[in-house]
C-alpha cells in the first residue's frame, strides 16, 4: 500500500508538469490567434500583394533583377513575421531591406554609371538604338504625293487606310498595303473598313504618339519605303537614307555610300568621324573621370568649383563654430540678465527650414529691389548675388545666419558639462580669462564637439539647398560646356551636368559623385582618428 503511494505520489509531478505544459501550450495557442495575429496577417498580406503586383510590373517590362529581389523579399517577410524563432528579425528585417535598397543599391549602382556613357543620346540598348536610326533617317521621298488618311483599329492593333488608284488599301505595322474589299470611301477618304474599328478624334489624341511612330510598309519586301503620318488625317510615303545590315552590323548612308561602324563608345561612327544618333549605352571606363581633368572646358571650372566647395565647407563651420561659441560663452555667464530670453530668441533661424530662409534671403538680397538695398542701403544697387565675389561673400554670410543657433546650442551643452571646480580653481591659480579659454575651456570643449564639427563640414561640402535656393550656382561660368557657375559646390554641379545642362550627363554626374564620397569619406576618416588624441587629455 505505501508504495503504490509512493509510487503515485512521484508520478504526481510528472503528471502536473504534463497538465501545465499543456495549459502553456493552450494558451500559447490562444495568443497566437489573438487580435495581433490578425493584424500582423492584414499587415503581412497587403505587403504580399503589393511585393506580386511589384513582380508581375517588372516582369512586365523585363527587370528580372527586380523580380528576384521582391521575390526574396516576399519569403523572408512570411518565414520572419510567421516564425517564433525569428523574433530579433522582425525588427531588423525593415530596416535592412530599406538599407539595401536605399543605400547599398544605390551606391553600387551610382558607380556602375560612372563608368558608362548613360544620358541623353546613350540611354537604352544597341537593339533600340537601331530602330530609332532607322526611324529617324527616313526621309519623305521626292515628288511622292499626300494621301488623305484614316486612323483604323483592329483588336488593339493600329492600321492607316488610304485611298491609292480609286482603290482603298489597307496596312498594319506588321502586313503591307493591300486592297479592302468592302470598304466604304467618301470624297477621296476611306471612312470605313469591315473588320476595323474607325478611331475618332479623341481616341486618336489619346494614342497619339503610337500614330505617329507607326510605319506601315507601301510593299512586302519593305523596297518602296513605308506610309506615315505626322497628324492623322494626311499621310506621306518615307524610305530610310540609311540601310542597316545585320550581318556586318554596319549602317549605310544611300547617297554617299558612307559606312558607320560600332564604336566603344556606344555610338556608329564614320571614317570621318561623323556619327549617327542616338547611340546606346556602353562601358567607356575611367573617361568620365578623366574628362574632369583632361578637357579644357570642364577641367577649368571644375577646379574653381573644387577650391570653392573646401572654401565654403570650411569658412561655413569655422563662422559659425565662431559665433556659436562667442554667443554660449557671452550667455553662460550667471551675470548676463535675461539669458533664457536671449537664448530662445537665437535659435529662431535655426527653427525655420533652411530652402524657405534661403528663398527669403534671396528676396532680400535682390539687387533692383531687395530690402537690403532699398531700405538699409538707401537704394544703392550693390550686386550681391551677380557679382561672382560678393555672391560667395552673400551664401556665407546666410549660411552663419542659418547655422550659428546649432553651434550656439552644442556649445552651450558642452560648457555646461564642463565642472565648474575647474574653472574656478585656473582663476584661483591667477589664470586670466584668456588663458582659461586657450587652456582649460577650448581643450575641454573640443572633446565632445570635435565630432560634430566635422558633421558639419561633411553637411556643408553637400549644402545643396542653400546654394540652388539662394543663388542656383550663379553667376555662370562663359564658355562652359555645362551649366555652372562661381557659387556652384561639387554637389549642384552634379545636379546641373545631371538635369540642367541642355544634355544630361548621368555618367559624369556620377562620377563626380563618388569623387564627392572619397572626399568627404577620406576627410571624416582623418578628422575621426585625429579626435582620439582629444579623448587622452
Amino acid at each position: 500500500m505505501s508504495t503504490q503511494q509512493t509510487g503515485s505520489r512521484a508520478a504526481g509531478p510528472d503528471i502536473d508538469e504534463q497538465i501545465v505544459t499543456r495549459g502553456k501550450g493552450a494558451s500559447s495557442h490562444a495568443r497566437d490567434f489573438g487580435p495581433g495575429f490578425f493584424v500582423k496577417l492584414v499587415l503581412v498580406a497587403v505587403v504580399n500583394a503589393l511585393g506580386v503586383y511589384g513582380i508581375l510590373a517588372a516582369a512586365a517590362v523585363g527587370s528580372w533583377g527586380i523580380v528576384g529581389f521582391l521575390a526574396i523579399a516576399l519569403v523572408l517577410v512570411d518565414w520572419v513575421y510567421f516564425s517564433r524563432r525569428m523574433l530579433p528579425m522582425k525588427y531588423l528585417l525593415p530596416g535592412l531591406l530599406f538599407l539595401l535598397v536605399y543605400q547599398l543599391f544605390v551606391m553600387g549602382y551610382t558607380g556602375y554609371v560612372a563608368f558608362t556613357n548613360y544620358g541623353d543620346g546613350h540611354n537604352s540598348t544597341k537593339a533600340d538604338a537601331i530602330a530609332a536610326i532607322q526611324v529617324q533617317t527616313e526621309r519623305r521621298v521626292e515628288g511622292s504625293p499626300s494621301y488623305p488618311l484614316t486612323v483604323l483599329e483592329k483588336g488593339g492593333t493600329l492600321a492607316l487606310a488610304i485611298v491609292e488608284n480609286d482603290k482603298a488599301m489597307v496596312g498594319t505595322a506588321d502586313q503591307a498595303l493591300a486592297p479592302a474589299d468592302g470598304a466604304t470611301v467618301e470624297s477621296g477618304r476611306v471612312t470605313a473598313v469591315p473588320g476595323y474599328t474607325t478611331l475618332a478624334f479623341a481616341q486618336i489624341a489619346q494614342r497619339q504618339d503610337e500614330i505617329t511612330n507607326l510605319r506601315v510598309p507601301v510593299a512586302a519586301d519593305g523596297s518602296k519605303g513605308s506610309l506615315r503620318t505626322q497628324d492623322a488625317s494626311t499621310g506621306y510615303i518615307y524610305t530610310p537614307s540609311t540601310v542597316y545590315d545585320a550581318a556586318s552590323d554596319t549602317f549605310t548612308d544611300v547617297e554617299s555610300g558612307t559606312v558607320y561602324t560600332p564604336s566603344a563608345e556606344g555610338t556608329f561612327t564614320a571614317a570621318d568621324g561623323s556619327t549617327l544618333n542616338p547611340g546606346w549605352r556602353a562601358g567607356v571606363g575611367l573617361k568620365n573621370f578623366t574628362t574632369m581633368f583632361t578637357d579644357s572646358r570642364i577641367s577649368g571650372p571644375f577646379f574653381k568649383i573644387l577650391a570653392w566647395t573646401f572654401a565654403f565647407a570650411i569658412l561655413s563651420v569655422a563662422t559659425t563654430f565662431a559665433l556659436g561659441l562667442f554667443l554660449a560663452i557671452t550667455f553662460n555667464d550667471p551675470r548676463v540678465r535675461y539669458r533664457r530670453l536671449y537664448r530662445s530668441l537665437l535659435i529662431l533661424p535655426y527653427a525655420f527650414p533652411g530652402f524657405l530662409a534661403a528663398l527669403v534671403w534671396r528676396g532680400m538680397l535682390n539687387p533692383r529691389f531687395g530690402f537690403i538695398n532699398e531700405v538699409l542701403l538707401g537704394g544703392h544697387h550693390v550686386p550681391w548675388l551677380t557679382d561672382p565675389w560678393l555672391a560667395k561673400v552673400s551664401v556665407l554670410l546666410v549660411n552663419l545666419w542659418l547655422g550659428f543657433p546649432y553651434m550656439f546650442l552644442i556649445c552651450t551643452g558642452a560648457l555646461q558639462a564642463i565642472p565648474g571646480d575647474v574653472i574656478e580653481s585656473a582663476r584661483m591659480d591667477g589664470a586670466g580669462a584668456l588663458r582659461i579659454l586657450r587652456s582649460m575651456t577650448l581643450p575641454l570643449l573640443m572633446i565632445s564637439v570635435a565630432p560634430l564639427l566635422i558633421a558639419s563640414f561633411a553637411f556643408n561640402f553637400n549644402n545643396f539647398t542653400l546654394i540652388y535656393m539662394l543663388t542656383g550656382g550663379g553667376p555662370n561660368f562663359e564658355g562652359s560646356p555645362i551649366l555652372v557657375g562661381h557659387t556652384d559646390i561639387l554637389i549642384s554641379m552634379v545636379y546641373s551636368v545631371a538635369f540642367e545642362s541642355g544634355t544630361k550627363q548621368y555618367g559624369l554626374a556620377s562620377a563626380v559623385s563618388i569623387l564627392i564620397f572619397v572626399i568627404v569619406g577620406t576627410i571624416s576618416w582623418i578628422g575621426f582618428r585625429r579626435t582620439k588624441t582629444l579623448e587622452e587629455l
